[in-house]
């Protein structure tokens, strides 16, 4: 006859106890709820802000609202008017445009959104900020502007989530960000 130690003991009482309180069918639909939820955790907005320490933050844009003084010259600079609540790299850099994403990446269906001044024409116009998914980051030109930006409950106005859902191709890879102007702010 073979020795039996407590766990031994302990883990047979156990799962004579859960046999008993819990059916089959009642324990294979909670797992099956379990995994169900676990295969669509990936497809939740990701939060961007724990990529960057302070000191990197500084050094590529992080503008806050009393130091952003935009600038119309040069769309791949982190000062420009449009990019005034960006968080991400700039398409320009990667070979988009302000509008266009680089070949071989692909436009996400949804954005943030923010307000940018434009210092030329002294209007205030809103930018759809859309992110270009399907690539690896780019890496250039990395941006982290606050003006404007409204906290996470509030995602429509929040540059802290990764946009990519949705995309063709269930490409959830975020490559860069690209700012057109939708109209004048009212």
């Amino acid at each position: 006859m073979k020795k039996t130690n407590n766990f031994d003991n302990g883990m047979e009482k156990l799962s004579r106890v859960a046999a008993s309180k819990i059916g089959r069918r009642s324990f294979l639909g909670r797992l099956g709820a379990q995994l169900a939820g676990a295969a669509l955790l990936p497809l939740l907005p990701v939060d961007r802000r724990g990529r960057l320490n302070n000191a990197h933050a500084e050094t590529t844009g992080s503008l806050g609202r009393e130091g952003w003084k935009p600038q119309e010259t040069n769309s791949q600079a982190c000062d420009y008017w449009r990019h005034c609540s960006i968080d991400g790299n700039l398409c320009d850099c990667c070979g988009g445009s302000l509008t266009n994403c680089p070949p071989g990446s692909k436009l996400s269906p949804s954005s943030w959104v923010a307000s940018c001044h434009n210092p030329g024409d002294g209007q205030s116009y809103l930018i759809a900020y859309r992110d270009c998914c399907g690539k690896q980051t780019c890496g250039r030109c990395n941006c982290v502007n606050t003006q404007g930006e409204l906290p996470i409950y509030r995602p429509e106005f929040s540059n802290d989530v990764v946009w990519c859902f949705g995309a063709e191709d269930d490409s959830m890879t975020y490559h860069c960000t690209i700012s057109p102007i939708v109209g004048k702010a009212s």
